[in-house]
């Protein structure tokens, strides 16, 4: 084809929007006054609304509310876009179906360089995603490192609340990533890039609590020198978190049942009712069941926050997660420090494994901060490791059950699953850990 005969090609309107209806991408562009002057065919079976929905409508109008959440750069009347933007989002099509889609946002300048518009491109991921979840071939999820059955049902969690604002109550012990997953559910949502305003309520006292929950005004109690905003100002618009909100007080509780019932509340000291649109996502490492029937929590409270509940597995009951977790936190080093990478060598990856974790995640990091600094060599070996661990597998690491294991049958086995111990010991019907020793004690299997 001639570059004469190219550009009259796109040079006619209709056979440009011929070959924009073609792509396997929708296309949406918008004047500086959010007003839709394209929408390819793609983007209507991605979103449910066609041509005549949208040709000519402020964006936020036809979507009933914007498009991109909390990342549209069209909200205040000065837009700040940079050249190429890339996020993605889930959003919900017209017949209500929540879809997940990966969008590049583009600035537009006319031949003179004048900024004029935007172009957004945008496929549908939905149904692969869906997909490797169901195959179990997720290692990680916004930002959260896992790839165990009962990790794989939270990423669902994650992206089937994302879609609403529904308040969300995550219990989990200390250390399982509470706010990694709070966090996670605010970025997935349309509210992403909107403020994520976390508050631990167990680590301020309660005379602070008020205060920094919703704020003061001036001369309000001695040390207001002016006017303060507390969190769920700050959030207006994305998502408050309330860390350990078991802890807060039968006062602070009745003040933030009237925020979920009404969404107003005065700040301390102040007559005027303030009234803000943010999600509330809840946390706690104890049962507040349990601590409804201590009269420690009121149970109104407690059904308006607990409308969807995640539970948190703890490390001990996903044990499949510690190898993949163990090199991202060596990888985060490595990217952090600049040292080349260390890995771990199987005798001290079996006594990770056969440890119970009882401060999950966070300890797992914390050992392997320890076991860095400590290592001397490219390898990071049982002795690297933090105390704890070594003496709590002592009982577990004795040589019993070895002796059970013949070295012809674990060979045989490492045959038939091609090298992959994993699947090798559940033949063998052993541990993970228990195959690693063996191995470790007949290094000249592999």
């Amino acid at each position: 084809m001639t570059s004469a005969l190219f550009d009259k090609i796109i040079s006619d309107r209709k056979n440009l929007e011929r070959i924009l209806d073609n792509l396997k991408e929708g296309i949406i562009a918008h004047d500086l006054n959010r007003r839709i002057f394209f929408f390819n065919q793609e983007a209507e079976r991605i979103t449910g609304f066609t041509k005549n929905d949208v040709l000519g409508r402020d964006c936020h109008e036809v979507f009933d509310g914007p498009f991109c959440g909390g990342q549209c750069s069209f909200c205040h009347e000065a837009p700040a876009l940079i050249e190429n933007d890339e996020y993605s989002i889930n959003i919900t099509s017209q017949n209500g179906e929540p879809r997940r889609i990966e969008m590049r946002v583009t600035k537009m300048d006319d031949e003179n360089g004048t900024f004029f518009g935007v172009l957004t491109s945008f496929k549908d991921v939905t149904d692969l995603m869906q997909l490797k979840m169901r195959a179990g071939k997720l290692s990680s999820f916004a930002n959260i490192i896992g790839r165990d059955i009962k990790m794989l049902q939270i990423f669902k969690q994650i992206n089937d609340v994302a879609g609403y604002d529904y308040p969300v109550h995550i219990y989990g012990e200390t250390g399982t990533g509470k706010e990694l997953v709070a966090c996670a559910i605010h970025n997935e949502s349309l509210r992403g890039g909107a403020p994520f305003v976390p508050i631990n309520c167990g680590a301020l006292p309660e005379n602070l609590i008020e205060t920094e929950l919703f704020g003061h005004v001036k001369g309000a109690f001695s040390g207001a020198v002016r006017d303060k905003k507390g969190r769920f100002e700050l959030a207006d618009g994305g998502t408050i978190f309330l860390d350990e909100i078991s802890e807060l007080s039968k006062y602070i509780q009745v003040k933030l049942l009237r925020f979920l019932q009404e969404g107003t509340f005065e700040r301390v000291g102040g007559e005027v009712t303030i009234r803000v649109k943010a999600r509330v996502i809840s946390a706690s490492n104890k049962n507040l069941k349990k601590e409804i029937q201590r009269n420690n929590f009121r149970d109104d409270l407690y059904y308006r926050i607990n409308v969807i509940p995640i539970i948190l597995p703890p490390l001990r009951e996903r044990k499949n997660d510690v190898p993949i977790l163990i090199e991202h936190f060596l990888q985060q080093a490595v990217e952090r420090y600049g040292h080349e990478k260390l890995h771990v060598s199987q005798d001290a990856l079996a006594l990770m494994l056969d440890y119970p974790w009882p401060g999950n995640v966070r300890e797992l990091q914390n050992a392997l901060q320890f076991a860095i600094v400590k290592c001397r060599a490219k390898v990071i070996l049982p002795n690297d490791l933090p105390m704890e661990i070594k003496d709590s597998t002592k009982i577990r690491s004795r040589t019993g059950p070895l002796r059970k294991l013949e070295i012809d049958a674990v060979k045989a086995a490492l045959e038939k699953c091609a090298g992959n111990k994993t699947r090798a010991a559940k033949l063998l019907g052993i541990g993970r850990a228990t195959l690693y020793r063996f191995l470790s004690a007949h290094p000249d299997i592999l």
